[in-house]
């Protein structure tokens, strides 16, 4: 990595490369919600999961630079691919320097593996490749065993920890929603959540089940159409409008109490209840729902393999796991539902299909002498009811 004055001598509305508005920021979470299509990424991102790599290929950027690795070797993460089929040039390890070098809306241009401010070189790294992530990936990929061993071993440090919690729901709040006997959708702004709640809208219709939103899942309860009944989570990343749309709001809290996100709720004039734990936010969305007496519990967008609970950028998800085991056969994971299946026919060649279905009916009835007799009745009743009207009328 080089922090440079490098000059270059070229006009930059000729410069070769990449050109647009920088937007910077640590997170990249954060940095989803202000980017605007053909602006430049600056972010500080650790192996960068698919979940943010699907984020900015929909935001359209122009290009990423991340100052960290944008693949460590710790395991196969599937974001830096994501990014390059996507056509988005990525340039990683170009150091921490580069964001507080940069003033955000300023203009960039990325040529290669340098990113440049005017003519001045302001950071410098590698440029990923479809060649060099394939060679990436299967490094990482050998190293799998080690993130496996460290995950068992954090799996029984927590089992330590939350044993009360995971065997005899000890600390789970009180909540005003009503689950008891009824089926529980909980939504996780995760892998493939937007198909999967797609191909749920028959169930979600028929069963009507409890919608628990965690965090920005929450958010995407309502931009599928629904509201949500509980949001539970840090309130990081659910809008202030969600917050606001009437769920009940349940705060995750540190296992000592602290709960940061609680002051932003209580800020826009929402109650809220904390639910202090070491567990994630979607694990604790499902230990709630399954000790209030929930008789199935569908997840959307959750994690549920090594490789996706690295990806969520904690070495020992192990509260997932334990808290899978925990509920057994009452879980039903949702995701790939509309991959498993989706319709070979669509709703114009449905539609197409009816109005041949008349057309066909009434092509019968019109040759029958039946048919004749029913078309006579019909144009009778046609006239008494217009003749009803005249006499209305008159």
């Amino acid at each position: 990595m080089r922090i440079g004055t490098l000059r270059r001598g070229r006009s930059s509305d000729t410069a070769p490369g990449v050109t647009g508005t920088v937007r910077v920021d640590r997170r990249t979470k954060n940095l989803t919600k202000r980017l605007r299509p053909g602006e430049i990424a600056v972010l500080d991102h650790l192996d960068i999961d698919r979940v943010s790599a699907d984020s900015l290929v929909a935001g359209k950027v122009a290009a990423v630079v991340n100052a960290s690795p944008s693949i460590s070797g710790r395991y196969p993460n599937l974001g830096p691919g994501i990014l390059v089929e996507a056509g988005i040039p990525l340039v990683d390890g170009v150091g921490k320097e580069v964001l507080a070098q940069l003033k955000e809306g300023t203009e960039v241009r990325l040529e290669g593996n340098r990113l440049y401010a005017g003519d001045t070189v302001v950071a410098e790294g590698v440029e990923q490749t479809p060649e060099t992530i394939a060679v990436a990936m299967a490094e990482a990929r050998a190293g799998l065993s080690d993130q496996l061993e460290a995950f068992a071993a954090n799996t029984m440090e927590y089992v330590k920890r939350e044993r009360a919690l995971l065997l005899d729901g000890v600390g789970v709040p009180d909540v005003t929603t009503r689950i008891e006997g009824r089926h529980v959708l909980v939504v996780v702004r995760g892998y493939d959540y937007k198909e999967d709640l797609q191909a749920l809208r028959p169930y979600i219709r028929d069963y009507r089940p409890v919608l628990i939103g965690v965090d920005g899942g929450a958010d995407a309860l309502k931009e599928a159409g629904y509201q949500p009944d509980m949001i539970i989570g840090d309130m990081d990343s659910v809008s202030d409008s969600v917050l606001r749309c009437g769920a009940e709001v349940v705060v995750h809290a540190y296992p000592d109490g602290r709960a940061p996100g609680l002051q932003r709720v209580t800020d826009l004039g929402v109650e809220a209840i904390t639910f202090p734990a070491a567990a994630t936010s979607e694990d604790i969305a499902m230990l709630l729902a399954d000790e209030k007496g929930a008789t199935l519990i569908v997840a959307v967008g959750t994690h549920a393999t090594l490789v996706e609970f690295l990806d969520k950028g904690r070495g020992g998800m192990a509260s997932t796991f334990l808290t899978r085991l925990r509920l057994g056969g009452k879980l039903v994971d949702a995701k790939g539902v509309s991959r498993l299946y989706r319709s070979r026919i669509s709703t114009l060649a449905l539609v197409l299909l009816v109005l041949a279905a008349l057309l066909s009916i009434t092509a019968a009835l019109a040759v029958s002498t039946a048919g004749r007799v029913y078309l006579d009745l019909l144009i009778d009743q046609w006239d008494s009811f217009v003749f009803w009207l005249e006499n209305l009328f008159s």
